[in-house]
């Protein structure tokens, strides 16, 4: 063909030539400047590429050798946040003619990402949110992604505010029916425990799918706590359409705090399973079941994270508790020790609460934690059990509101009766300020009586009790207290042996011990003490029988935990073998002495002065021994008589 004769011809194939010869010999290199120049403006931190490649054809490859992304600036040396060995990007062209961006596949190879925080505060992760100028305004349609293929990556997270130094493995693989999936494997320390965590998930890209539900397989375990969570979620970005079995199991639920960021009771070992949802903002872990410590425990537990702090509401309900599974919530070591499933340290905590001369739980609630979250739970449990429990049920609210904690009511069921509380704790204030009161409504002495394993009894209790302090633990609370105590019963009957040995009636109590007459009417019987500033001090206590009056006299110091008690009982029919000598306890209140006053064996004329003189003020209790006993009671009757009584008996 003669070029000069067609000289158009001749410059369209030449041109052609010159595209070819550009695609086949052009160094698509000289372009990495411009692209690490505008991936630098879009992530705010240096990114720095150590080759780029394009690759033309129909669906145009463009390929990034060496990826480095560096710290934000100024946050200090180190190795920079990632890298990527090779990053190859596929682009439809078509797509892209008609105003659509179609990425086929996105493929990134051994990637490396080195998530950490400088010590101040700042984590080189978090990326800075744009404006609509600064990212050239509102934006289009996003990209369309075919598939993200991961290959060999690495991402290691430390923080030290966390206690944290994880590295993760991930890469995506094919399921078994062609399914893309994501694969990723957790090992390190977080929260300053063991972390080892797997997860098998959908793939990455179909997070953003909300036609087909994402498939979720993840297991982990940090310290003592093991978590599984296994099913779907229809929209992974909203935490929408959650079909997910949630299992946790432990040592204490308080070891959840660091991963839930909700501070939760110490308890003994726990098993729980129920299902885990989201919606409208809440986090909730519905119609679970399991065991706390050898307790049953069902329920719901909802957490809205709050703009302030978290909200936490919950429902729950116990068939069977061990009161010594909720030792926690009042400071003592929760559970008991011969458990098989507690752990070492929860076993050393009970021995060491046994070798403590102290009875009353000293460890201090934990303020910044009350804090932390408002709560609004409600409890019931059916039946109490427990050794030397006299207690059937229980029914509490508990609400936490910006510090505060209210307990209304407190009710604990004693046979036909209720032990009803309303306490209030103020964690606003720092000790605590402490409110509590206490009505005793026709307790079941029998209740009472049999818990003991010793005597036996009938009868209904009534009576009240108040207390105002301040301390951060049961014990400081009570050395620190002021208020009262006031226990009525009328009639009834109690144990010969509890009145006999107390009166030193030593021919019933071996009569009583072998099974011969047991049981001695009671008449009435009021107590009333004064607490101040942790001294529990006696102004009435007297029990009137078919066969003593018996008076009670000392105090109970709540600080030291010490007791400097005296019981003398005044018999109304002598018998052989009765020398009424009064019965001394003294001691620790946790192993307290008892035993007779061998010096006041012979002082009768001055028991006789002893009881005139303490008895006359029960007059002055009548109202309120009907308040805690009805109108319908023999209190009445009885001190009256004891009073007509007390005015004849000589004066020393």
């Amino acid at each position: 063909m003669n070029w000069r004769a067609h000289p158009r011809l001749a410059a369209l194939a030449i041109f052609v030539l010159a595209v070819v010869a550009a695609v086949i010999f052009w160094d698509w290199n000289w372009f990495r400047p411009l692209v690490e120049a505008r991936a630098s403006a879009a992530l705010r931190r240096d990114v720095r590429i150590g080759h780029f490649d394009l690759h033309i054809s129909r669906i145009p490859l463009a390929v990034l050798d060496d990826v480095t992304v560096e710290n934000p600036p100024d946050f200090g040396e180190g190795e920079p946040l990632a890298t990527v060995e090779r990053l190859s990007v596929s682009l439809d062209a078509l797509a892209a003619l008609r105003g659509r961006t179609v990425i086929p596949e996105i493929r990134v190879e051994k990637p490396r990402g080195n998530l950490r925080s400088d010590g101040e505060g700042r984590r080189n992760w978090v990326f800075e949110q744009f404006s609509g100028e600064q990212s050239g305004g509102e934006g289009g349609t996003p990209p369309e992604i075919g598939n993200l293929v991961i290959e060999d990556g690495t991402v290691r997270f430390a923080d030290p505010e966390l206690q944290a130094d994880v590295t993760m493995r991930i890469h995506t693989e094919t399921a078994e029916d062609g399914e893309p999936m994501l694969v990723a494997r957790a090992e390190g320390t977080y929260n300053g425990q063991p972390v080892d965590a797997r997860f098998r998930g959908g793939a990455l890209l179909s997070l953003r799918e909300t036609e087909k539900p994402y498939p979720v397989d993840f297991k982990a375990r940090n310290g003592d706590t093991r978590i599984s969570l296994q099913g779907t979620v229809v929209d992974p970005l909203r935490l929408a359409g959650a079909r997910l079995a949630l299992e946790l199991e432990g040592k204490t639920l308080d070891d959840l705090e660091p991963l839930i960021l909700i501070p939760l009771v110490s308890t003994p070992p726990y098993r729980l399973e129920g299902r885990l949802d989201y919606a409208d903002g809440k986090i909730r872990f519905d119609d679970f079941a399991g065991r706390v410590g050898q307790s049953d425990l069902s329920g719901t537990f909802t957490v809205d994270p709050g703009e302030e702090r978290p909200r936490v509401a919950a429902d729950l309900r116990s068939e069977r508790v061990l009161l010594a599974d909720l030792g926690g919530f009042i400071g003592a070591a929760p559970g008991e020790a011969d458990q098989p499933d507690m752990s070492a340290e929860q076993r050393a905590e009970h021995a060491r609460a046994e070798a403590n001369p102290r009875l009353l739980p000293n460890e201090p609630f934990e303020i910044p934690d009350i804090r932390a979250a408002d709560f609004h739970v409600r409890y019931e449990a059916a039946r109490i059990e427990g050794e030397g429990m006299p207690l059937d049920d229980l029914v509490t609210t508990l609400r936490i509101e910006n510090g505060k904690v209210t307990l209304k009511p407190l009710d604990l069921g004693v046979g036909q009766g209720k032990i009803a509380s309303n306490v209030v704790l103020d964690a606003r204030e720092d000790p605590m300020h402490v409110t509590a009161d206490v009505d005793f409504h026709r307790v079941d002495l029998r209740r009472l009586m049999e818990a003991t394993g010793v005597f036996e009894g009938t009868g209904t209790i009534g009576g009240r009790a108040v207390l105002e302090t301040r301390g951060n633990s049961i014990a400081t609370m009570l050395g620190a207290g002021d208020g009262e105590l006031k226990l009525f019963m009328a009639g009834g009957d109690m144990s010969a042996l509890l009145v006999d040995l107390a009166g030193l009636d030593l021919g019933n109590s071996i009569l009583s011990l072998l099974g011969l007459p047991d049981r001695t009417g009671i008449r009435c019987m009021v107590s009333d003490f004064a607490l101040e500033k942790g001294v529990l001090r006696t102004r009435t206590l007297y029990v009137d029988t078919e066969k003593a009056n018996i008076v009670g006299t000392g105090t109970v110091n709540l600080k030291d935990e010490t007791i400097d008690y005296r019981i003398v009982t005044e018999p109304k029919q002598p018998s052989i073998g009765s020398v009424a000598a009064p019965i001394d306890i003294e001691g620790r209140l946790k192993d307290p002495g008892i035993g007779p006053d061998a010096e006041a064996l012979a002082a009768r004329a001055g028991t006789a002065a002893v009881l005139g003189a303490l008895l006359t003020p029960l007059a002055a209790l009548l109202p309120t021994i009907q308040l805690g006993l009805g109108e319908d009671n023999d209190c009445a009757e009885s001190v009256t008589r004891l009073e007509r009584e007390s005015e004849a008996l000589p004066r020393n």
